[in-house]
């Protein structure tokens, strides 16, 4: 008799490719629709099973087409063991359980600084070697953050955030004057070079396994500026970097390209990403809690907004669209 617990999905992969489970563990997801389970064998080894909402092509899968692109640089990423694309399941060397927002709890501060000076080292091979890999056959090459997606990621904040969550109400002129405030944002980055960006870089999609660090979650990976990984990682919603410790994780991204002379345009341009970033972030809080009725991402609201606040407060160009926030959201005044 199948068990009530396992998904008909999962059951039907074991049974596909002869698995004899020792046991099935339901993994906490992410904010998407997948679901994640990881299959205890009797020899002590595990490996995980992402089950997709629908059925999928294997070979036109965002995820995989990605993965062989991170693989080639090389970057550590979880790798493909299998698939039953007609049951929307795909088959994942398992890396744990610990995030390295979850590391940063338990352990040492050493441990920490070499963490994420290995993160920030990434970032410089997604651009490096994202340059040097640059193929048509790989989608991330073929989409970017363009104006028209950071002006959509802006009106999400708007509707799901602004109005859904708090409540605003906006009357047409204010929604066209924040609208313009934040397009002036918008087209600035759009306008900036791009290179290869993870896209969701931050501390619960790197885990340490083995004591290194393994990227996971790139499947929307794409072209975008070069603040915006490191804005991911150092304006991370979930976790609190000491100042000093962006600023030294800054020049190291910078030494790492042989960049040292453009500390401070590059501060200027890291600052104008994050402010879009954290944003976009409390727009998917807002979308979360009010849509999807899961409240695991209030907490990570007042970090977000005092990130937004430094920026705003600390450049005069942003006078205006605080102005037009702060009636909206207290934290900002």
């Amino acid at each position: 008799m199948p068990d009530p617990q396992i998904p008909a999905a999962v059951s039907g992969y074991l049974e596909r490719k002869q698995v004899d489970a020792l046991r099935v563990l339901s993994l906490t997801g992410d904010a998407s629709d997948r679901k994640y389970f990881r299959i205890l064998l009797h020899d002590g080894t595990s490996f995980v099973l992402a089950v997709h909402a629908s059925p999928f092509d294997f070979a036109s899968l965002p995820f995989v087409n990605a993965a062989e692109l991170f693989a080639r640089m090389p970057v550590p990423v979880p790798r493909v063991l299998g698939h039953a694309a007609d049951l929307g399941v795909l088959a994942l060397s398992d890396l744990g359980d610990v995030t390295l927002q979850a590391h940063l709890g338990a352990g040492l501060p050493a441990a920490h600084s070499a963490l994420y000076r290995e993160a920030v080292s990434f970032v410089e091979i997604f651009q490096r070697r994202g340059h040097e890999l640059a193929d048509p056959k790989y989608i991330p090459f073929s989409i970017a953050f363009d104006v028209e997606k950071l002006s959509w990621e802006m009106d999400f904040f708007i509707k799901h955030f602004l109005e859904a969550y708090r409540g605003a109400v906006l009357p047409p002129a204010s929604r066209e004057a924040l609208r313009a405030a934040l397009g002036e944002i918008v087209t600035e980055l759009a306008a900036e070079p791009r290179v290869l960006c993870h896209r969701d870089y931050h501390s619960r999609n790197l885990m340490v396994h083995n004591d290194t660090l393994h990227i996971i979650d790139f499947q929307d990976a794409r072209m975008g500026p070069d603040t915006y990984d490191l804005v991911s990682l150092l304006r991370d919603s979930y976790v609190d970097l000491p100042e000093r410790t962006v600023d030294e994780l800054i020049a190291y991204f910078l030494a790492l390209g042989r960049r040292p002379g453009d500390q401070a345009a590059f501060r200027r341009r890291f600052d104008l990403m994050a402010l879009q970033r954290n944003l976009k972030a409390l727009g998917t809080f807002g979308y979360q809690t009010t849509a999807r009725r899961n409240t695991v991402y209030l907490q990570y609201i007042p970090r977000t907004l005092r990130y937004a606040r430094e920026n705003l407060l600390k450049y005069d160009r942003f006078a205006r669209l605080r102005d037009l926030l702060a009636p909206h959201l207290e934290e900002l005044r």
